[in-house]
């Protein structure tokens, strides 16, 4: 296999099956119908919702959570935003009782800012209520936290912007995406999935062979780590692709960054001496065992 192949299998490895795919259609299409005959006498299984987070974006490789919000009528908003105390936290608690008429079997949880359904499969869904604002793209959405109140989100912008550089880079944004996403899972990387989205919006949009094929994805890794590395540990948050919300990191990711920099350099040695099934090996390294051995 040549390098080209060995990552094309792997970013192969990488996506959904068509079965855990279907599972999702159908549950979001159940919950969004669920919502539509309780607030919009409206039986329509595809009206009212919304894909986001990295689902909605396209860049997940598992299904831990499904992030969905459900569009609520502007009386409902009113309703809420008279009650006297945390009238968020009612509002969530009144969607999962909605949304147990349909789950009653399943565990249902509202706190924060989602309603959450855990199902026994582990394909979870986190339901954000919201409505949409006057520029028809953007939503308010309750926080319960500190005695609760409103914020606004606008995720078609940064899925918008992440379908744009997608396309301009020959599908890399978003295989790079998952790529790095392995990593985090496989090496235990202190990194969000919108962190990991937002730095390689940023890296490859000025990589110079971000419309290459498949044959550059060993320099494509090496070069997205030392970006990451070579990040000033200081720097605290980033703003999002589109929206320009602030995305915040947990802890420095740099080290570990540095670890499969060095790696990747390995890797491309033992390339260079047609060593592949060394090179795949340390490739496991980084990426773990999704990728091909």
């Amino acid at each position: 296999m040549s390098v080209s192949d060995y990552f094309s299998q792997f970013c192969s490895n990488l996506r959904m099956s068509d079965s855990t795919v279907s599972t999702i259609q159908q549950r979001y299409k159940q919950i969004t119908k669920r919502i539509n005959i309780d607030y919009w006498n409206s039986t329509s299984d595809t009206t009212h919702s919304l894909y986001v987070g990295s689902y909605g974006r396209g860049t997940d490789i598992w299904t831990s959570d499904i992030d969905m919000i459900v569009q609520l009528p502007y009386a409902t908003y009113k309703k809420f935003n008279n009650y006297s105390g945390n009238g968020q936290s009612a509002l969530l608690q009144e969607v999962k009782g909605v949304l147990q008429k349909t789950y009653s079997s399943s565990y249902i949880k509202g706190d924060g800012q989602v309603v959450g359904i855990n199902f026994t499969d582990n394909i979870n869904f986190e339901i954000v209520p919201a409505f949409i604002n006057d520029d028809n793209r953007s939503y308010t959405y309750p926080d319960t936290n500190n005695g609760g109140s409103w914020k606004t989100t606008d995720p078609r912008k940064e899925i918008d912007a992440m379908n744009e550089r997608n396309k301009d880079t020959n599908k890399n944004l978003k295989r790079l995406c998952r790529m790095a996403r392995a990593w985090k899972g496989y090496c235990d990387v202190p990194m969000s999935g919108i962190l990991i989205d937002t730095l390689a919006y940023k890296f490859i949009g000025q990589w110079e062979y971000k419309d290459k094929s498949y044959l550059y994805y060993d320099y494509m890794s090496r070069d997205f780590f030392k970006y990451l590395k070579d990040t000033d540990t200081d720097q605290n948050y980033w703003l999002a692709p589109g929206s320009g919300r602030y995305v915040w990191k947990d802890k420095n990711f740099q080290s570990k960054a540095a670890t499969a920099y060095n790696n990747s350099i390995t890797a491309i040695e033992h390339e260079s001496k047609n060593q592949t099934s060394t090179a795949k090996l340390t490739w496991r390294k980084i990426y773990g065992t999704k990728f091909p051995s």
